[in-house]
């Protein structure tokens, strides 16, 4: 006769013997001297920062010039640019596609166009323009070609939070404009961008 069969036989021996197997069960999950410990940091807070700017002309024109005559002084207008956010930011400056009145004869080509970093603001005074700490960021070349191959604008630098610079641009009509760009008109929208 098996095990089995004697087990099923008898109930009182199989309860006996499966009430030894509970027990011992018991005793070694029971018996386990695990140790536990535990820490908690609660209200971890996590905040992007921001990147804004603020352009003292913004939706408006930086200059304007009419009635140029080939070789005349430049016309001038400044701008300011300050990093409104909390973080640095890379700045720098790109133009759309010039709109030329005259297809054939492209003012955008005959327009000299020079962009100078005056400085960095201290407190509420402005930098000085024209002075010796100013930084060219575009020059030698006209309109057309600012921005392309071998005529590209300089990087303005990084910005840290508050940080304020005048820009300075200046336009003559070279000239080697002749009758051709008589009454022409171009124009251009410039764009600050920061990263």
């Amino acid at each position: 006769m098996s095990r089995l069969q004697v087990l099923f036989g008898n109930p009182r021996l199989a309860l006996g013997a499966l009430f030894t197997l509970l027990l011992a069960a018991g005793a070694v999950v029971g018996s386990g001297a695990d140790f536990t410990a535990s820490s908690a940091n609660p209200a971890n807070t996590f905040a992007s920062g921001t990147l804004s700017m603020v352009n003292s002309k913004q939706g408006v024109a930086v200059l304007q010039a009419s009635g140029m005559r080939p070789g005349d002084a430049a016309s001038v207008g400044t701008v300011d640019i300050e990093n409104t956010g909390s973080l640095a930011g890379t700045f720098t400056l790109t133009r759309s596609t010039p709109v030329d009145s005259d297809a054939g004869n492209p003012m955008s080509g005959k327009l000299g166009v020079t962009v100078v970093d005056c400085g960095t603001f201290v407190g509420s005074t402005a930098p000085t323009c024209g002075d010796v700490d100013d930084v060219v960021k575009y020059s030698g070349g006209t309109l057309a070609e600012m921005g392309t191959p071998g005529h590209t604008v300089g990087a303005l630098g990084n910005f840290p939070s508050g940080a304020k610079h005048r820009y300075r641009f200046s336009v003559a009509l070279d000239a080697s404009a002749g009758d051709a760009y008589q009454g022409d008109s171009s124009s251009v929208q410039f764009d600050f961008n920061a990263v």
